[in-house]
């Protein structure tokens, strides 16, 4: 299939970077958000981004100019998602929220449209009976910043079909990213499987006051030669966003084992999640 015109549903860190990474690569892009203030800072975001790509001359004017013509905003579901090729969903990883958002976008676009889930742990044959065509419904997992960031998973669930597998894996090249293919569902896929394991234990270990946040971090770092410890990356990523998927998980299993541990449900009841609200395991004023 062709891709031309790409949806971004989800005006967030992870949308609205992808949007923009979509648009720069040469396709048409509409970033959908039901927020108008949403909407709003993911323009403002966008042009402070285009705007430091020139003065750092690593694009010129005339190119940012030409890329922000292919990118437009709105909150209007039907108007972002009309006659595109492909819609990227990244609203809030919640089984629920995703089925209603595929089932909306299901009666407004074409029957070849790709729905692709930019979802860190649900697996699209959860939510992919939504629409009509299941085969069509998949997960492409991008990594924050996905502006930096090259990796993005495609994910091979049993409903999907190969054409459609076979697209996506050609529009994550054509985008400037390594795709990594996962032949079988798995809950996290890969790279979140890993991340969720190393987190786990530093919470674990936090929570026993075995040792600080900062030293489980410098072990990490120092001691592995990880880029950026346990702590960090979930600042980096988002408190909320573990918290989400921990949470959705425990709904799922009902393991004790899987429930949010105490540091991030403390963390999660202030209102800290990290860099995005200035306070998470560190401050960021």
């Amino acid at each position: 299939m062709d891709i031309k015109k790409v949806a971004m549903v989800g005006g967030g860190t992870m949308g609205n970077q992808i949007a923009i990474q979509v648009a720069i690569s040469g396709y048409e892009t509409r970033l959908y958000s039901r927020s108008q203030s949403t909407v709003d800072k993911a323009k403002s975001f966008a042009d402070g981004w285009f705007a430091k790509q020139v003065s750092k001359e690593k694009l010129t004017q005339a190119d940012a100019d030409a890329h922000k013509a292919r990118l437009s905003f709105t909150t209007d579901l039907a108007d972002a998602v009309k006659d595109v090729d492909l819609v990227i969903e990244a609203v809030v990883d919640v089984l629920d929220t995703k089925r209603k958002v595929l089932a909306q976008i299901d009666a407004l676009t074409p029957d070849t449209t790709i729905f692709a889930s930019n979802s860190s742990y649900i697996v699209a044959s959860r939510f992919a009976d939504a629409v009509k065509d299941p085969s069509k419904v998949m997960n492409l997992h991008f990594f924050n910043p996905a502006l930096i960031m090259k990796l993005v998973e495609v994910v091979r669930g049993p409903h999907v079909s190969d054409d459609t597998i076979d697209t996506m894996i050609e529009f994550v090249k054509s985008i400037g990213k390594i795709p990594a293919v996962v032949n079988k569902e798995i809950y996290g896929f890969i790279v979140n499987r890993v991340f969720s394991a190393i987190t786990k234990e530093a919470c674990y270990m936090y929570d026993q006051g075995v040792a600080s946040y900062e030293d489980i971090d410098n072990a990490v770092k120092y001691g592995l030669s990880h880029p950026m410890g346990p702590f960090e990356l979930l600042d980096l990523t988002g408190i909320d966003l573990e918290y989400d998927v921990l949470t959705e998980k425990y709904k799922t299993t009902g393991d004790l084992a899987d429930k949010p541990s105490v540091t991030l449900v403390e963390h999660h009841a202030r209102g800290e999640y990290g860099r995005k609200t200035k306070k998470g395991f560190y401050s960021y004023e």
